[in-house]
C-alpha cells in the first residue's frame, strides 16, 4: 500500500482528499502546514507529498518542495503540487522547485486519482 501526505492548510480540503485517497486503498496522512508536512515527510518517508502551495507560516510549498527534493534521503518522494494559482508562471515556478506534477483547484477527485496513477507509471 502506497503511503501519502496530504498538506494543506484547510481541514475540510484535506477530509475531501483523504475520503478520496482511502477509497483507492492508499495509506493516507496529513499535515496542516509546511514544517509539519516536511517533519512528517522525513520521519514517514512516503510515497507521494500532495502539497498546497499556498500555506501560512515559515514554509509555503515550494519551500517544502525544494527542501524534499534537496534532502536526498527523500529523493523517491513524488510530489505533486496542489494550488488555486494556475498561471504558466506559477506552473514553472513548481516545476523549478522540484515538483513531479501540478493540479490547479478546484479539482475533481477523479482527476486526482488519475494524476496520482500517472505518476506511478510516469515516475
Amino acid at each position: 500500500m502506497k503511503k501519502i501526505v496530504v498538506v494543506d492548510d484547510h481541514a475540510d480540503i484535506r477530509r475531501l482528499i483523504r475520503m478520496t485517497l482511502e477509497f483507492e486503498d492508499y495509506e493516507v496522512h496529513e499535515a496542516a502546514d509546511g514544517e509539519s508536512a516536511l517533519r512528517l515527510t522525513r520521519e514517514l518517508r512516503p510515497d507521494l507529498l500532495l502539497l498546497d502551495v499556498m500555506m501560512p507560516g515559515a514554509l509555503d510549498g515550494l519551500q517544502v518542495c525544494a527542501a524534499v527534493r534537496a534532502d536526498a534521503d527523500l529523493s523517491h518522494v513524488h510530489v505533486m503540487l496542489l494550488s488555486a494559482r494556475g498561471q504558466a508562471r506559477d506552473r514553472e515556478a513548481g516545476m523549478q522547485a522540484g515538483a513531479h506534477a501540478y493540479l490547479v483547484k478546484p479539482f475533481s477527485p477523479l482527476q486526482l486519482i488519475d494524476r496520482i496513477a500517472g505518476l506511478w507509471v510516469t515516475g
